[in-house]
């Protein structure tokens, strides 16, 4: 800020207090003239008018301002008191009537709302109007009436600030202890998870002594909000899972630093008997998932099973607890269960295997946001972008908060992200945020492997070039032909998550030497947090991948098909539009097990669920309903159309050639149902049973062949 803009800031503040000075004075003027002159009821009445506007103004302002300064509460206080004189003679015209009490109990309020500096001000204030008052309008009144008066509105005001700094202090000390013991659950919470250290053998006042208290309530904040945003992480993936398994209870119980109790860390569940623990980390099905370090699984429990979490008897058919592991060693069990008589399958395992790695890569997080913040003196400005970060649950969320939190942390002037596909070895930048207004935009660019500063740091894991220092005409950063900007000061860091390339951030500064050893550590930090968050939320797109596609084929499973069903035709019904539902059977299926072996027929599979993938339209929905049935939903189509499609797909797959073992070739055919919506079924059921009849009918005249639903006169079929 210039001097001259300081200067007219501090003239300002200046002219503003005076002015409320002069006011005052004004006005307490006015009240002394009117005791000693009274006025005209016409100007008294529009002094009572000017000082309870003046008045309302300032509470208005006061309620506003939760910050406000002692100008504003001491204007606030004179006010007040002057009214309250200005009432007084007006009712009395003296000090002695029944009015006059109204100081006392305006200096009470003052006192209790306003700091001890405006309170003794505005106790100034009426002194002096009390002693001014009784010079100037009674001068016969006794001295000894004055000092009893100017005694009461000391006392009035002492003991009323007393009594409620008392009352403050004891609230305070209250709600401070209060607040000691959540702080000492969340200081455990982040212990158990290696947030924070042990805790020192100092003694608190030798800590206090030598830590600023910023920085203590600096670290509470960041304990606080790591705690709480792996508790927020964690309940998304425990939800997650409870919503696609259908469960009853799913909760993941962290250990002890000492490796002999468990306790709950997170818990979504139906029940009402859960018990908080801690748990003994021996105790049944926990004991045995941590000394086999695998998944354990129990199904058809009886009631009389004793879990430990639950109070009373086991109101569950089946449970699973899965170790959690950090860094190869045990540190919880990821435990779910549910009501139903059907056992976790390996399937559902893996699944919750994903989520317990995904709950402790919300550790590893927040892990990151301390070491952040505790680097260096930039640290305030990296934990506010990591906090961005750890909210980013998608990719291009992560890549949007991670590109701008760079720009804002190092105050670079150009920055770019891209992204790293290992399988074809090639790059893309995924986007940039420069202040190069007239620059070429180059996000969207995807180039292979090669010589580059960002193939090389990505390569070698280290960020490139050496200091940061950055020539053109000797170095590349992206390509020859894709260039960012001229600047003297380039970094490259590469993002890496697990040992697995993920991509780079690249920052540029326009000022030389900007990414030197002072600042490149906490660059590094946050790239490793991108790279995290990143890695994080792949994770999370493949947990709802899981939730919703069939592992084999990559379709839509059964669950996700139902409600796909129901929302495209209820969208059919809205609009008055077609749809109509195909049911696919491979013909003979059980013979191609038995000939060629399952691995076989489930290339077969596969097969036809390529085949239907590429025939159907972007706006049609195609999943395996269970073994080698499939389904295909096709929006705004007629049993016409549909038998357009249907006839495409069997003649594709009874062209297909599979191989078996030893070179053995064979085809196979398969059979097609359809069913259109109105005119087979106003419901899912009810059009699903339709097109499975006609299914069924195609299998009966002889396979390899579509049959069409007619509501009336039985079915027809296309050979």
């Amino acid at each position: 800020m210039s001097p001259l803009v300081k200067l007219s800031l501090l003239l300002r503040r200046g002219l503003r207090a005076t002015l409320a000075v002069a006011i005052a004075v004004g006005l307490a003027a006015l009240v002394v003239y009117d005791a000693a002159q009274p006025m005209s009821p016409l100007r008294a009445g529009s002094l009572g008018v000017i000082l309870a506007a003046l008045v309302g103004r300032s509470i208005a302002r006061r309620v506003r301002a939760l910050d406000a300064t002692y100008i504003k509460e001491a204007e606030l206080g004179c006010l007040v008191i002057i009214s309250a004189f200005f009432l007084v003679i007006r009712a009395d015209r003296s000090f002695g009537g029944d009015a006059y009490p109204a100081v006392f109990v305006c200096l009470s309020i003052v006192s209790a709302f306003a700091r001890p500096a405006a309170a003794l001000t505005a106790l100034v204030l009426a002194i002096a109007l009390e002693l001014v008052i009784r010079r100037v309008a009674l001068p016969g009144s006794a001295p000894a009436l004055s000092f009893t008066n100017i005694a009461f509105m000391v006392v009035f005001t002492g003991l009323n600030a007393a009594v409620l700094r008392t009352e403050v202090a004891r609230l305070r000390s209250v709600s401070g202890a209060a607040l000691k013991g959540e702080l000492d659950k969340i200081r455990d919470d982040a212990r158990s998870y290696r947030l924070l250290g042990a805790p020192t053998s100092e003694p608190k006042s030798t800590a206090r002594a030598t830590t600023p208290p910023s920085a203590i309530e600096q670290e509470e904040r960041l304990t606080r909000s790591g705690v709480e945003e792996i508790h927020q992480s964690v309940l998304f993936a425990l939800r997650l899972v409870r919503e696609t398994m259908g469960l009853h209870t799913a909760m993941l119980l962290w250990q002890n630093d000492a490796g002999t109790h468990l306790r709950i860390s997170e818990l979504v569940t139906d029940a009402a008997d859960i018990v908080d623990g801690p748990f003994l980390t021996g105790d049944g099905i926990f004991g045995a998932a941590h000394a086999q370090g695998a998944p354990v699984s129990l199904a058809d429990l009886k009631t009389s099973y004793k879990l430990p979490y639950y109070a009373g008897p086991c109101p569950v058919n089946a449970v699973v607890a899965v170790p959690v592991f950090e860094h190869g060693s045990l540190r919880g069990i990821f435990v779910a269960d549910r009501v139903g008589d059907r056992p976790f399958t390996a399937r559902e395992e893996s699944m919750l295997e994903e989520a317990s790695k995904y709950a402790v890569r919300a550790i590893h997080n927040e892990r990151v946001f301390l070491q952040l913040d505790r680097a260096k003196v930039e640290q305030g400005k990296l934990y506010r972008s990591a906090e961005a970060l750890g909210r980013a649950k998608t990719e291009a969320d992560v890549i949007d908060a991670g590109v701008k939190s760079a720009r804002e942390i190092t105050s670079v002037d150009y920055a770019a992200l891209t992204l790293y596909d290992e399988a074809t070895r090639t790059h893309e930048i995924r986007a940039t945020s420069s202040d190069f207004g007239t620059d070429k935009d180059v996000a969207g660019a995807r180039f292979r492997s090669n010589t580059g500063l960002v193939s090389m740091a990505l390569e070698n894991r280290h960020p490139l070039p050496y200091r940061g220092a950055y020539d053109e005409r000797k170095q590349i950063v992206f390509t020859r032909h894709v260039v960012p900007p001229t600047m003297p000061s380039i970094l490259v860091l590469p993002l890496v998550a697990h040992e697995r390339p993920l991509g780079t951030l690249v920052l540029g500064s326009r000022k030389r030497g900007a990414f030197g050893e002072a600042v490149r550590g906490t660059l590094e930090v946050l790239s490793s947090h991108m790279a995290v968050s990143l890695e994080g939320a792949r994770m999370v797109k493949r947990l709802e991948n899981l939730a919703t596609t069939d592992g084999m084929t990559g379709l839509l499973n059964k669950r996700a098909m139902l409600e796909m069903a129901e929302s495209k035709l209820a969208s059919a019904k809205r609009f008055g539009r077609a749809l109509t539902v195909l049911v696919t059977d491979i013909d003979h299926f059980k013979k191609v097990n038995d000939t060629h072996g399952h691995d076989v027929g489930d290339v077969v599979i596969k097969g036809l669920g390529d085949i239907l993938r590429r025939a159907k339209r972007n706006t049609d929905a195609v999943a395996r309903f269970g073994g080698e049935e499939f389904v295909v939903i096709c929006e705004e189509t007629d049993q016409n159309g549909a038998l357009l499609l249907a006839e495409r797909v069997r003649e594709e797959l009874a062209k297909t050639t599979f191989v078996a073992g030893q070179g053995v070739q064979f085809n196979v055919t398969c059979s097609i149902g359809i069913a259109t919506f109105p005119a087979a079924g106003a419901t899912w059921e009810t059009l699903f049973k339709a097109a499975d009849t006609a299914l069924y009918a195609s299998k009966q005249g002889g396979r390899n062949r579509t049959t069409c639903h007619v509501a009336k006169g039985g079915a027809t079929h296309a050979a």
